[in-house]
């Protein structure tokens, strides 16, 4: 979410590479103050396997690292309290997720991968102004 309110969202980067250098550029146009980031606060999901719990550790893992070391600001939060404070508690259903998000963002076309992207921003926007 831009200071301007506008809207955008990005699939996360294949490479902690990519993910540094989105980070840079983002922060390269911003003063200090005004780039932060909110991070859902994940944990490990008792059907996924072992190699997709791997990866999506690496990737949170990674994504922390990566703000903490551009020194973003930056805030965690459960699922549980954006999807209720967005009015789309999913219960795993991403149809959910990604239907509210259309609603809000009519002008973007909303995919699974940035549906939740967006009403985590929309969330930081409204709560943390």
């Amino acid at each position: 979410m831009w200071p301007n309110g506008d809207a955008a969202a990005w699939k996360m980067p294949e490479t902690e590479d990519d993910l540094i250098e989105m980070l840079q550029d983002l922060k390269s146009g911003h003063n200090e103050n005004e780039l932060f980031a909110v991070i859902e606060k994940v944990h490990s999901m008792p059907k996924q396997g072992v190699a997709s719990s791997f990866a999506f550790g690496q990737n949170y893992g990674g994504l922390r690292m990566a703000l903490a070391a551009l020194k973003i600001r930056r805030e965690h939060v459960t699922p549980q309290k954006w999807q209720k404070e967005m009015g789309c508690m999913t219960k795993g259903d991403k149809n959910v997720s990604k239907r509210r998000a259309q609603e809000l963002f009519p002008k973007i076309k909303v995919t699974h991968a940035i549906a939740d992207c967006l009403l985590i921003a929309e969330y930081a926007r409204r709560t943390y102004k």
